[in-house]
């Protein structure tokens, strides 16, 4: 048999599917795990969805872009909300998730053996994609409570690097950077000339205050910032796959051929579906963020059980905690034992490129505030029989 593609077999294993798996070999397992929101779409998108029937010519090819009725929507959406002006000298596309729009900016921007740091921890199908395109990625260590260290970003940066890489709010700690950090990375590109590449796939969930800040707002952004944004997780739309992506113009003549090449068109039916999500609009999502809010109340108090042999930053946006142990122990097999001995489910840090210390990323987008406290505390009492034996 001829053997497969060299670039595929040195891709990471999704840790995904290895946790779903170990999950239904244990039934009633309460899943902290992958991250997803509990809630489904507003009604909305469902009476958007009619539209296929009524006219019959939407269910022909659409425009690569994207429906201009979501478009339009995703640009006003985003000059109200994060005041990123979608104007002369951007591009707006939608794309099949923001997974979707990373791996065709990496396409778009990167040849084989070129660069992209990725701030560590890192979002773990970023690390893959690169892998993919034969992009290799290039780790940069983060500070105290996962803050970004800038001047560790910029003694990464090589002849080859073309992007830097932010996460905010951050899967998989939590972190919020705050503006005066983005605007010192963006600073960065600028003088570099790289793009920043920013994924604000969580820009709905902050707390306590915290503000998400949109580098694409930033004045002179339009040439170095390339931001994602994404229906996934605020709408509660994950399985859909809409997101978009705004760019610089010139890239746009690549990205419409990878897009071409990839999907045609983004699924009409889901675009139809975030026009009903937009038009639902940020007051009902407010009501979801309301549960959202409690719940993570529920798990930051039941973690506070292990203070003694664990430690997490401020954890301020998402839905993430990511817990760091004092303890070395094997997370994967940890994770394993969790699942198959006290029916709780995480995700190892060793996915997200943490290998110097023993993380857990805690996931409790699709709890409740009655099921919180229920996965905490077999969580809680996981790790202690475990690891305090």
């Amino acid at each position: 048999m001829p053997k497969p593609s060299e670039r595929v077999t040195a891709v990471q294993l999704p840790i995904i599917p290895q946790v779903a798996e170990w999950i239904r070999s244990a039934p009633g397992t309460l899943s902290l795990g992958q991250g997803v929101a509990g809630y489904a779409p507003p009604a909305e998108a469902w009476e958007e969805m009619e539209r296929l029937r009524r006219e019959p010519l939407l269910n022909r090819y659409q425009a690569v872009d994207g429906l201009p009725a979501l478009t339009d929507a995703f640009r006003i959406t985003l000059a109200q909300v994060h005041g990123l002006e979608v104007g002369a000298g951007r591009a707006l596309m939608v794309t099949a998730g923001a997974n979707a729009a990373f791996q065709q900016v990496i396409l778009a921007i990167c040849d084989p053996g070129d660069e992209v740091i990725l701030p560590v921890p890192y979002y773990f199908n970023q690390e893959m994609a690169l892998v993919l395109a034969n992009v290799r990625p290039v780790l940069a260590r983060v500070g105290q409570g996962y803050a970004l260290d800038v001047e560790a970003i910029e003694r990464a940066i090589t002849s080859r690097t073309r992007a830097v890489v932010t996460v905010s709010p951050n899967n998989p700690s939590g972190a919020v950077y705050p503006e005066s950090t983005l605007r010192a990375v963006q600073a960065l590109c600028v003088r570099r000339g790289l793009y920043h590449i920013s994924d604000e796939t969580y820009e709905a969930f902050t707390f306590g205050g915290v503000r998400h800040v949109s580098p694409g707002a930033f004045s002179g952004s339009e040439n170095h910032t390339i931001s994602l944004f994404s229906f996934s997780k605020a709408y509660g739309f994950a399985s859909w796959r809409i997101g978009c992506v705004v760019y610089p113009e010139a890239l746009a003549t690549g990205m419409r051929k990878i897009q071409d090449t990839l999907l045609v068109c983004p699924p009409v039916v889901s675009q139809l579906a975030a026009v009903g999500c937009l038009k639902a609009g940020r007051e009902w999502l407010a009501g979801r963020l309301e549960e959202v809010t409690r719940t993570r109340a529920k798990v930051l108090q039941g973690l506070g059980a292990i203070r003694d042999f664990a430690e997490w930053g401020p954890s301020d946006g998402a839905f993430y905690v990511l817990l760091k142990l004092r303890e070395r122990v094997d997370v994967v097999e940890l994770t394993r034992r969790l699942i198959a001995e006290h029916r709780v489910a995480v995700i190892p840090g060793t996915a997200f490129g943490v290998n110097d210390a023993a993380c857990l990323r805690v996931a409790y987008g699709a709890l409740t505030p009655e099921t919180a406290g229920e996965g905490v505390g077999r969580l809680v009492e996981g790790l202690r029989a475990l690891i305090r034996r």
